[in-house]
């Protein structure tokens, strides 16, 4: 169990790229929602990301706990998790072109790396939650702001 663990937190390797790997991954997930995902009913893309929360948390404390670090780069299944949250049904209010898309990877990207308050504070939860919850806060922030945009931008544009 344990290298099944390492590969799936891991996300098959792709935490072991020597430059942000976080990043990468967000990056992959945005084309993977770009070019397939975006297609899925909104219930089973929920399951999808019910599923990957729940396989973060147990994967990412298995492995965080054999390596014995609290969150390591090397884990990214919790950015796979937040990327996929900011990107729920963007495509219908939005569209699927780069524009939504790489906004959505910004603003996602930045709240995950400054973390202001309280992605900070939900970090220190015990293992694995702690991995995933921090990149669940900044999803919503991420969220929110593309939300906002698109309310004042549907009322006064």
């Amino acid at each position: 169990m344990k290298s099944l663990s390492k590969i799936i937190a891991t996300l098959f390797g792709v935490g072991y790229f020597p430059v942000a790997p976080g990043t990468l991954t967000s990056l992959i997930v945005v084309l993977l929602y770009k070019f397939y995902l975006h297609s899925l009913s909104w219930p089973f893309y929920l399951l999808l990301l019910f599923l990957l929360f729940l396989v973060g948390i147990f994967t990412s404390t298995k492995y965080s706990l054999e390596i014995k670090k609290h969150d390591p780069r090397r884990i990214v299944i919790d950015e796979a998790f937040g990327q996929l949250l900011v990107l729920f049904r963007i495509g219908e209010s939005w569209g699927t072109g780069w524009l939504p898309l790489l906004s959505c990877f910004l603003l996602f990207r930045i709240f995950d790396i400054i973390k202001p308050f309280p992605i900070k504070k939900v970090e220190t939860l015990p293992e694995g939650w702690g991995i995933v919850m921090d990149d669940l806060v900044a999803a919503v922030y991420a969220g929110v702001i593309i939300n906002l945009y698109l309310l004042l931008k549907f009322y006064f544009l």
